[in-house]
């Protein structure tokens, strides 16, 4: 059983697209992501170059890290100030071209959601704090215990720390998963304009 980070590999660069591919497949029926792409087969064709960007984002600004090479599940994590998505970063990150690869209107619907999530966001931790980004396990290695070992080191870490984490879900399946490892519901709210739902979630610092 993996017990801390130096048992997880960091991904780099070169490993961005293998595992966006990965992720688009663990959330193909996320609400969140069905709600971008509402249409099943674009979806699978599409959605990995949403979660390219998302990743490169976090192998710049943020920790990414994976089971092993074979890329069974993954979780991304950023740092106090890291997680903002300002325009530069954005531009530094390829945010751009996903206009040519998805479409306005997608992109327009995942900028509203980030526009959205980010005033939630800033509203209950303004404080510094650990935001965990995105987790995914490949749909044929879930049940096995992989997204434990993606995160019990880093909590252990952001507790040796002394510091809060936060985090957002669009599915209601993970709130008692996330409640499980000490973090409590903060705010229930819906994305405007849409009827998915956003669980902002606390994990309060160690004393």
């Amino acid at each position: 059983m993996i017990t801390d980070l130096n048992s997880l590999i960091r991904l780099t660069k070169a490993q961005i697209k293998p595992t966006a591919e990965m992720l688009a497949r663990a959330f193909q029926d996320d609400p969140l992501f069905a709600y971008f792409i509402s249409d099943a087969l674009d979806r699978k064709n599409k959605l990995h170059h949403i979660f390219e960007r998302l990743i490169r984002y976090g192998v710049l600004y943020g920790e990414v890290y994976a089971i092993s090479p074979n890329l069974e599940g993954v979780a991304m994590w950023f740092p106090p100030g890291r997680a903002e998505m300002t325009m530069w970063r954005t531009i530094r990150c390829g945010g751009f071209s996903l206009y040519f690869k998805v479409g306005r209107k997608v992109v327009s619907k995942v900028l509203g959601f980030f526009n959205y999530a980010f005033k939630v966001h800033n509203r209950h931790a303004p404080f510094p704090h650990w935001y965990w980004g995105i987790i995914g396990v490949d749909p044929k290695f879930q049940g096995r215990g992989y997204a434990s070992a993606l995160i019990k080191p880093m909590l252990a870490r952001i507790d040796q720390k002394h510091l809060p984490c936060y985090l957002e879900t669009n599915n209601e399946r993970n709130v008692p998963i996330f409640q499980h490892y000490g973090f409590e519901v903060v705010e229930v709210g819906t994305i405007p304009g849409t009827s998915v739902s956003n669980w902002a979630m606390l994990r309060e610092k160690s004393c």
